[in-house]
């Protein structure tokens, strides 16, 4: 948990953050100067300053212990042309076309996290991007992922990423349509290796789903399996139909586009050779 000093501002005061994550601006409205102290703590290097938002949220903070569900599970649903986003320690409500909504959370950073995280996948899923499970990195210009299941060498290939290389996440991949192309920006999303990504983004050069072995190689993948492959790795969080076949659709057009392939590697830094 961050340790958050007390403000001594004046009560009733309004806090206004905006959090610039995958080249989309989300401006946040506080009266709670701590929950201020918390943004601008966990998203450095993200804050955007220049006064533009694409979506803008009013938070109110909640007191500590107060469950607003009954489950630890997230639900997300479309209701009268709004998403609902709600788990034990947040309720979130946007309503897409005026790019407004409501936060009520708990003062924490993965609650804000959380929720940031759901919302930039309803948000991209209409853009033709997704975020994925997944680390990704930039060298000689060009951005790579690097995607697979629990303990495939995600962070173990961060990890091992050579100095020229810059690591945009170990845990979650932020990929956005650039024209007939995607591009990969960096988040702050952190995962085991607990480091903000770099604030960069650069056209996705490949894809490699990872499997650990006892030599560094790579083989091509049945662009089938590849589909599977990806669809289970992108975060999904609702069984809405449109949604679901907008997301199916991105993902495929994803494969048209980039080269993916399985990169097995023993984990040294020698496997970095083949990434270039």
């Amino acid at each position: 948990m961050l340790a958050v000093t007390e403000s001594t501002e004046a009560p009733g005061r309004r806090h206004e953050v905006a959090i610039d994550i995958g080249g989309t601006p989300i401006l946040l409205r506080s009266d709670d100067a701590a929950f201020r102290a918390l943004l601008e703590s966990r998203y450095a290097g993200f804050l955007d300053h220049s006064a533009r938002a694409g979506f803008e949220f009013d938070v109110e903070i909640i007191p500590p212990g107060r469950q607003l569900s009954e489950t630890d599970d997230v639900t997300v649903r479309a209701q009268n042309g709004r998403w609902l986003l709600e788990r034990g320690d947040f309720r979130v409500q946007l309503d897409p076309e005026a790019r407004q909504g409501t936060i009520l959370q708990a003062l924490s950073p993965y609650t804000i996290d959380s929720a940031l995280r759901i919302l930039h996948t309803l948000i991209q899923a209409e853009e033709g991007g997704f975020l994925l499970h997944g680390a990704s990195a930039i060298r000689n210009g060009k951005a790579f992922l690097f995607s697979g299941v629990s303990e495939a060498g995600k962070t173990t290939i961060s990890r091992l990423a050579p100095p020229d290389a810059t690591l945009l996440t170990d845990e979650i991949s932020y990929v956005r349509r650039d024209g007939e192309g995607f591009r990969a920006y960096g988040t702050p999303f952190a995962g085991e290796l607990a480091r903000l990504g770099a604030n960069a983004n650069a056209q996705i050069d490949r894809l490699f789903f990872l499997a650990k072995g006892p030599e560094n190689r790579i083989e091509p993948i049945e662009k089938a399996d590849a589909l599977r492959m990806l669809l289970r790795n992108i975060l999904f969080f609702t069984d809405d139909s449109e949604l679901v076949e907008m997301v199916f659709r991105s993902a495929y057009e994803f494969l048209a586009r980039v080269p993916v392939f399985r990169l097995r590697f023993y984990p040294d830094e020698r496997v970095w050779d083949l990434i270039q």
